[in-house]
């Protein structure tokens, strides 16, 4: 990249020469009032003192704008009709200065001081593409969606981890890869995937950084839940094509997935007040899903309105684990 601050590559394991270099953070949002001063907060305590924060906002109607002006960012705005998850990532990519770019779900928020510099840490290594890093649920997510969780983000980091996988909620790439390769900004969703396989498939490699942990507020209602995975399944078949989803995978993985969540709830004492919870969510989980791979052809803009803006009701919770040296406070 020419002309962008901190721009070049940092020698292989020089990971505070990467940090010197600070990094753009990236924020997409849509009347995220409740959630997004929390995460500006915590971007503000941060190591990485070079940080530059551009907030791409969709069309917000609450107060997600006035917040965000409290605190030293660029915002950029998109019409709603104009939202996609791509097009509103390469909006805020083609604003970002530094060679390595954040991106960050307006609904999470960082546990540490260190957040920002372990999540860039890995990019010492100039083959590295991506890194993305841990998630944990809020205390009062589904119990089903913190499994997931657990099995996507696990506790041991990856410096290679030999496929695609990531989640753009909490993940950094470097900006002179993305002007090679835009977001698609046709997909329902799962852009980041795209991204990540088109670089993993040309030798690059994806990180995974356990250390670089944020809390995603994410709780959704049973619908919601359904409209996710629905417009995710969509936008997977397209990324794989030689892909299928069968009424038998349906059941089967519905009935696998709930059996599993019951029983890491009866081992934790919580069966019966999590049961009703699991089967709900695994089911409109595989169902959408489902529902996902039958879409075939254009996605109407009606269908794209309807997965790109529901109507979201969510709730924070503090830090969940105790390491005061680094955690941030929020009071």
């Amino acid at each position: 990249m020419t002309g962008a601050k901190g721009s070049g590559v940092a020698k292989m394991g020089d990971a505070s020469n990467v940090k010197s270099q600070g990094c753009s953070v990236v924020i997409r949002c849509y009347n995220e009032e409740r959630h997004i001063g929390k995460l500006l907060a915590g971007l503000v305590a941060q190591s990485v003192r070079n940080t530059e924060i551009i907030v791409v906002d969709s069309g917000s109607t609450d107060a997600t704008l006035s917040i965000a002006g409290r605190f030293p960012v660029k915002i950029v705005r998109m019409q709603p009709e104009e939202f996609s998850f791509g097009h509103s990532l390469n909006l805020g990519c083609s604003h970002a200065s530094y060679e390595f770019i954040v991106i960050a779900s307006a609904h999470v928020y960082p546990l540490y001081t260190d957040w920002l510099e372990r999540l860039l840490a890995p990019f010492a290594d100039p083959e590295v593409a991506l890194v993305y890093g841990k998630q944990r649920g809020a205390a009062d997510a589904w119990y089903s969606e913190q499994q997931i969780y657990k099995k996507w983000f696990p506790e041991e980091s990856l410096a290679d981890q030999g496929h695609p996988f990531c989640n753009n909620a909490n993940a950094a790439i470097r900006r002179s890869l993305w002007e090679e390769h835009h977001y698609n900004r046709d997909l329902t969703g799962l852009e980041d995937l795209e991204w990540a396989k088109r670089f993993f498939e040309a030798g690059k490699k994806i990180a995974y950084c356990a250390e670089a942990e944020i809390v995603h507020v994410h709780e959704e209602k049973a619908a919601q839940i359904y409209n996710r995975y629905r417009r995710e399944a969509i936008a997977f078949k397209r990324i794989y094509p030689d892909r299928s989803f069968s009424p038998s995978d349906f059941l089967l993985l519905f009935v696998g997935n709930a059996l599993s969540d019951c029983c890491h709830a009866w081992h934790e004492g919580s069966f019966f007040r999590k049961i009703a919870g699991v089967i709900l969510f695994r089911w409109m989980q595989f169902f959408g899903t489902y529902r996902g791979y039958r879409q075939r052809g254009f996605v109407p803009p009606e269908l794209a309105s309807r997965f790109y803006y529901p109507n979201r009701l969510s709730k924070s919770k503090g830090p969940l684990r105790n390491e005061k040296q680094r955690l941030i406070s929020y009071d």
